[in-house]
């Protein structure tokens, strides 16, 4: 029997067509917008661009997202999400230095697990989110800090009206470490996250000169 190339080719074209669902398409171009966002900014980055990367006509991702802004406003409220919801199920119960730990362990996680969606948060986003921007998340997370850190002044005989003052400190050092560490990337999380809950937990005063971990995260 005589095979027809040119059929058969026809055949391996209608294969890689395979066409995608809305669902799975809408995720292709966050995915892709995502990474475009992150690696341009917003105003860098362009709807020709994003449909080009992805296979598509510009129609189609105005169809989705109704355009550059909509994608953005996805991107950023999910990645803000992600972020708040890996700090708020870190802080589990333990001792108050390794709540400490864990959130700054959480903060380390999210940068090194979700690189592109961190340099997205800390950019000046020219687009208004539902879950607000990334000092108002800061915030968010540093009202949970605020009630571990109040409970810990009233043991210990502090004013536990100062607790939110020390808990926008702290998150908001961490958050600093991170915008920094996401590029430095030295020293290792570990380490990182030792040397921030040493500075938080002992004051300026009162430094370890090896500081160490007391949870069960060593990574």
């Amino acid at each position: 029997m005589v095979i027809d190339g040119s059929s058969s080719r026809s055949e391996k074209r209608r294969v890689r067509r395979v066409r995608m669902t809305g669902k799975e398409r809408r995720e292709q171009l966050l995915d892709i917008g995502r990474t475009i966002f992150a690696e341009k900014g917003y105003e860098g980055t362009s709807v020709e661009e994003i449909a080009a990367k992805a296979g598509v006509s510009k129609p189609v991702v105005y169809e989705h997202f109704g355009g550059k802004e909509g994608l953005y406003a996805v991107v950023v409220d999910r990645e803000m999400r992600q972020l708040l919801d890996m700090v708020t199920g870190s802080l589990t119960a333990g001792h108050p230095r390794e709540l400490c730990e864990q959130a700054a362990f959480a903060l380390l996680d999210y940068i090194e697990e979700y690189t592109d969606g961190f340099r997205i948060l800390v950019r000046d986003s020219p687009v208004a989110q539902s879950t607000g921007t990334f000092a108002s998340l800061i915030s968010d997370i540093a009202t949970q800090v605020e009630d571990i850190l109040a409970g810990e002044f009233k043991a210990k005989g502090f004013d536990p009206k100062l607790a939110p003052l020390y808990a926008q400190a702290l998150v908001g050092m961490v958050a600093l470490t991170g915008q920094w560490w996401v590029d430095a990337r030295k020293p290792g999380k570990a380490e990182v996250a030792a040397h921030l809950v040493n500075l938080a937990w002992h004051g300026l005063g009162n430094l370890e000169a090896r500081p160490r971990l007391i949870g069960h995260r060593k990574n």
